[in-house]
């Protein structure tokens, strides 16, 4: 009891309520009542001061927006000059000319920003919905990978608590404890690695609410700083301290957080059309292996200006012996052109490990996990190449599902996102989804 109530008192004064109380342009959240009621019917949890407040805090209206950054953020110091200029570009031409930094203040901050920018708020490869059916085993005219990925998926959907079970869930709830640091950073003559990780480790908690059709939020409080991203099931929007509010170009996608063993039924969803590649022992478990890559009509759309998402692959390995989610790989290549000389690439790795499933109201729930990244940028001279290894663990400590007062209206995106956004995004919510190599 004590460890959950020292976790809320960390969430609870990193708040949004607080900045949204100031802004006229807010009113009171309608998550507030939602959340006292949900945490008085909990019989094993203990009443706090004050609530989670799940919508977003109170922005400044009518500034220019970024696309969603699915990488780094930028590590200046001033947050309005980043808000303007935080492209992936401009984040690349600095990095380009930026000399090493010898502070450990101004290095703690530029790791904290970096884990937040990658580990915050990472988006699924491809759109899907939860009104899609999902799809009958098919044998007939259809490739061996396919068809023995549709039984793996059966297998799966059936092992997470079955079909009927998952459809008669219309909103998900979750909270969780995480842990992240900047393990190590490599350049052509260095190796550098963190030799005290316990203290120079990073820890924090998340929230996470979901509601069909496509709608969820995300708020993960880390260091004292805070990212919260969401989606109304027409666009994706993320806001973080230092670069403010994102609007997400291409075609709406979940949340990769929910993959890892927190919505089975998105997941067995992601992976409708994905192959069937071969079998791989994953920590001494036989899995089945599944691809799934991003079409190129959707990379496209979510490429801007100098910046071209190459691809966007994700692999899932399905345990032969529980038919669960045990491991989930993520990699996607950015190529930056810069003006007048080489083009840079940056590749994002994210490896996660999903473990101690347990059924919560019947749905089988991975209650804890670890991830590890590798962001690799190379391209333009060997000199330059630079390798960063960050990981993450996390604990889920609370689930529920079907959450009494949970509506459309708690994730409504600010203001000034939904008027410059929301035409592009509808645009592409209904777009290509996959395709298979």
């Amino acid at each position: 009891m004590e460890r959950k109530q020292g976790f809320f008192s960390v969430v609870r004064g990193l708040s949004p309520s607080r900045s949204r109380s100031k802004s006229p342009a807010r009113s009171a959240s309608p998550m507030s009542g939602l959340l006292r009621r949900r945490r008085n019917n909990v019989s094993h949890h203990v009443s706090q001061p004050d609530p989670l407040i799940f919508r977003s805090g109170s922005l400044r209206p009518a500034e220019a927006l970024s696309p969603l950054k699915e990488g780094p953020d930028p590590d200046g110091t001033d947050a309005g000059e980043s808000r303007m200029e935080g492209r992936w570009a401009q984040w690349m031409k600095g990095q380009l000319a930026r000399a090493p930094s010898v502070s450990t203040s101004t290095c703690k901050r530029s790791d904290l920003r970096l884990l937040l920018g990658v580990l915050g708020a990472p988006l699924a490869p491809v759109h899907v919905s939860a009104l899609d059916p999902f799809p009958l085993l098919s044998i007939k005219d259809t490739p061996i990978e396919t068809s023995s990925a549709q039984y793996i998926l059966q297998q799966y959907t059936a092992a997470s608590g079955g079909q009927k079970l998952q459809n008669s869930i219309h909103n998900a709830y979750a909270m969780g404890r995480v842990r992240m640091i900047a393990s190590e950073f490599e350049t052509a003559n260095k190796v550098t690695k963190n030799r005290n990780s316990s203290k120079a480790a990073e820890s924090g908690g998340f929230v996470l609410w979901q509601m069909n059709p496509d709608m969820w939020y995300v708020e993960l409080a880390l260091g004292g700083s805070k990212v919260h991203a969401g989606c109304n099931g027409k666009l994706v929007w993320r806001h973080t301290p230092w670069l403010g509010a994102h609007a997400a170009k291409g075609p709406v996608r979940p949340l990769r957080r929910a993959l890892q063993g927190l919505d089975p039924r998105t997941t067995a969803s992601m992976f409708t059309n994905a192959r069937c590649i071969g079998e791989k022992k994953i920590n001494g478990e036989d899995c089945f292996i599944l691809k799934l890559c991003a079409d190129p009509a959707t990379l496209k759309a979510r490429s801007e200006g100098p910046a071209e998402i190459i691809r966007h692959v994700l692999f899932g390995y399905f345990s032969q012996k529980t038919g669960l989610l045990v491991h989930m790989e993520d990699s996607h290549l950015t190529r930056i052109q810069n003006n007048g000389g080489d083009a840079v690439y940056w590749e994002t790795t994210i490896n996660s490990f999903l473990e101690d499933y347990r059924p919560v109201e019947g749905i089988m729930i991975a209650h804890s996990g670890r991830s590890v990244v590798t962001l690799f940028r190379f391209g333009d001279t060997a000199m330059s190449h630079t390798r960063t290894r960050m990981e993450e663990a996390w604990a889920i400590e609370e689930v529920a599902f079907n959450v009494p007062g949970l509506s459309m209206d708690c994730f409504i995106p600010p203001a000034e996102i939904r008027l410059a956004s929301i035409s592009e995004a509808c645009e592409f919510s209904q777009g290509p989804r996959v395709k298979t190599m």
